[in-house]
């Protein structure tokens, strides 16, 4: 229901032909299809970590490091792929990005120590960059009346990928004696994404040209600043960065927490991590209510809500029951109604010519800070204990965020106006314009 809404409310490419509703739903679940095996190779790492540190006799912080340092590679290419989107196709870097992080997620596998290993893991990241980057900017363009629930759409896709990745790499791993057996099956399943989306994606689906829209919703932005870091780029940038330092610290050990703490097995560990990918696929109705209420505000009361949740995952309930529950609501709250909002808040916080830049730059601010949060978890751990990791990492840092929140001026943020020319709702459920 939610991806027919989608499709009836998109506009053709302005340079290409009118694509029916079925073409471009299709477009759009092949593209989400390549993202839950992104989401996949992203979270299936801190599941097989324990079998990786019995090998090679990692410490916790390198445990840790390794477990979040693909995020560096996707910070440092975010801004790059966004001046990149300005000068390829979106279906170009699609491509090349799945062709990157496949392969360097299969050279995991033959690491012989630490730096290699942190190399592979850290330049898979770059290809996750380039494909989330062009994905979200093509996704975001092309379904213009509904852009958060369109984003909401791919990120239900990685909450697929995010649940499934920890059970089936743990499964293939058998316990963890075969840890490689995932990273093979999971970089040639992307490898066979590259000639499908090559066939089945066509351009006029991923390369819209924003242009001004003379039938339906209109886009307002003679009032969005027409700098690129403007006031509340830079505000959701901030946000954006507490947010994936946060929510990559929890991914990165948890399932060392409730393996070395709680005593957990490994199969009550993977199905917990794999919980965080249930909740992620609340997405949708995040990006829905981001459209149609005050985005703002939905962003506050879910990084309130986040800081709560993420005292209790390490400080609360010892039992897998309400650890699956806490580890759904952390998914809900940090990818579908955080990742989400302030991804869509960020596009819509430049003019459309920006787009492709303010995705980059998205990318940038949530991943490359994150590829620190695992060392830096385990750095709490260390001084403090796993309680204080939790308490200063998912809920102290978190309220930089919410303060950050407050400042931004919803006014400066496009917004659409109806046929009419009448006022459009403050929602900001917006189409592409120039």
């Amino acid at each position: 229901m939610a991806t027919a809404q989608i499709g009836r409310q998109s506009l053709p490419p302005a340079n290409g032909p009118r694509l029916t509703r079925t073409v471009a739903l299709v477009g759009l679940l092949v593209l989400a299809l390549s993202y839950v095996v992104n989401a996949m190779d992203r979270q299936v790492f801190s599941v097989l970590l324990p079998g990786i540190r019995d090998e090679f006799g990692f410490s916790l912080a390198q445990g840790g490091l390794l477990a979040t340092i693909f995020t560096l590679g996707i910070g440092v290419a975010g801004v790059p792929t966004g001046y990149l989107l300005d000068r390829l196709s979106r279906k170009s870097v699609i491509l090349l990005g799945i062709a990157i992080y496949s392969l360097f997620t299969i050279l995991t596998t033959v690491a012989t120590g630490f730096p290699d290993m942190l190399a592979y893991r850290a330049l898979s990241g770059v290809g996750e960059a380039m494909q989330n980057g062009a994905l979200f900017a093509a996704v975001g363009a092309y379904f213009f009346a509904n852009r958060a629930m369109a984003l909401g759409t791919l990120n239900c896709a990685y909450g697929v990928g995010g649940f499934l990745g920890p059970l089936l790499g743990s499964k293939l791993a058998d316990g963890g004696s075969a840890w490689r057996t995932p990273f093979w099956t999971f970089g040639l399943i992307g490898l066979v994404f590259i000639g499908i989306i090559a066939l089945v994606i066509r351009k006029s689906f991923t390369e819209r040209k924003e242009t001004v829209v003379r039938e339906g919703p209109r886009l307002d932005v003679d009032h969005v600043p027409v700098r690129l870091y403007n006031r509340n780029v830079l505000l959701l940038g901030l946000t954006a960065v507490v947010v994936g330092i946060s929510m990559y610290g929890y991914i990165g050990l948890y399932p060392t927490f409730l393996e070395s703490r709680l005593g957990f097995s490994n199969g009550q560990a993977a199905l917990a991590a794999s919980m965080f990918g249930l909740g992620a696929v609340l997405g949708i109705p995040a990006g829905w209510l981001g459209d149609r209420l005050n985005q703002r505000a939905v962003m506050i009361v879910a990084a309130l809500a986040g800081c709560v949740v993420g005292y209790l995952l390490f400080n609360g309930p010892t039992t897998p029951g309400p650890q699956y529950a806490l580890s759904i609501a952390e998914g809900a709250i940090a990818s579908g109604f955080l990742f989400v909002n302030i991804y869509s808040a960020m596009q819509r916080a430049v003019r459309p010519h920006m787009i492709g830049r303010v995705s980059g730059l998205f990318v940038a601010t949530f991943y490359l800070p994150a590829a620190f949060s695992g060392y830096l978890f385990s750095a709490f751990v260390a001084g403090t204990g796993w309680g204080g990791a939790g308490l200063w990492e998912l809920t102290v840092l978190p309220l930089a965020g919410v303060v950050a929140l407050f400042f931004v001026n919803t006014r400066k943020l496009a917004r659409t106006t109806p046929s009419g020319g009448a006022s459009g709702r403050d929602s900001l459920s917006d189409a592409e314009g120039s």
